[in-house]
């Protein structure tokens, strides 16, 4: 519980930070939500791949973190096809003042990852190994502090398994939560 209520204090905290959502710094946490499909037909289908990462910005629109990846696919009988993944991410966020203000408050991005990562379906061929993805991203901040996204990336898997290499691309509905590091260590300290 004082956990739960640490991390309330330090999202409530930020909200009220007028500095900029990608200076170094500051911490990017949060998640992408892809391949999402609820089928409400008799024997239906549950389809989810969710995305969680957190970045340190090193420099002002930079950011280096890491990430975790947990698919899962199932249907009445046919089995569950489970996807992971764990690694490292990069982040850059594109400096320019023209192409950023196509839209008020919104900033391009792209991000790269590599990590050990498999796809494993109920039946055919599955890949385990080196994970490589990148692609650009479109975030939309809500506030100073959150901002909603969408990135289209590609996913590739170098390895083993019956099948030696797997590759898709995905469409990922995110969001991010940025905030200072001055505001999360006071938090702890007050801990």
């Amino acid at each position: 519980m004082k956990k739960l209520f640490t991390c309330l204090v330090i999202v409530l905290a930020s909200m009220g930070a007028a500095r900029a959502q990608i200076q170094a710094g500051n911490v990017m946490v949060g998640a992408d939500l892809s391949r999402f499909n609820l089928s409400l037909d008799d024997g239906g289908a549950f389809n989810m791949l969710i995305n969680p990462k957190a970045a340190w910005f090193i420099r002002d629109g930079l950011a280096i973190g890491g990430y975790l990846t947990v698919g899962l696919s199932t249907s009445k009988g046919a089995g569950s096809d489970l996807s992971y993944g764990v690694g490292g991410l990069a982040r850059y966020y594109i400096n320019d003042e023209n192409l950023n203000n196509l839209i008020g408050r919104s900033r391009f991005f792209f991000e790269g990852n590599v990590g050990i990562e498999g796809d494993n379906p109920a039946t055919g061929d599955n890949t385990n190994g080196l994970g490589l993805g990148i692609g650009p991203g479109w975030a939309y901040f809500i506030s100073p502090n959150i901002g909603l996204e969408a990135l289209l990336k590609y996913q590739g898997i170098v390895g083993f398994g019956s099948k030696p290499t797997s590759s898709n691309l995905t469409l990922g509905i995110g969001f991010q939560i940025f905030l200072p590091s001055s505001k999360i260590k006071s938090t702890i300290k007050q801990q």
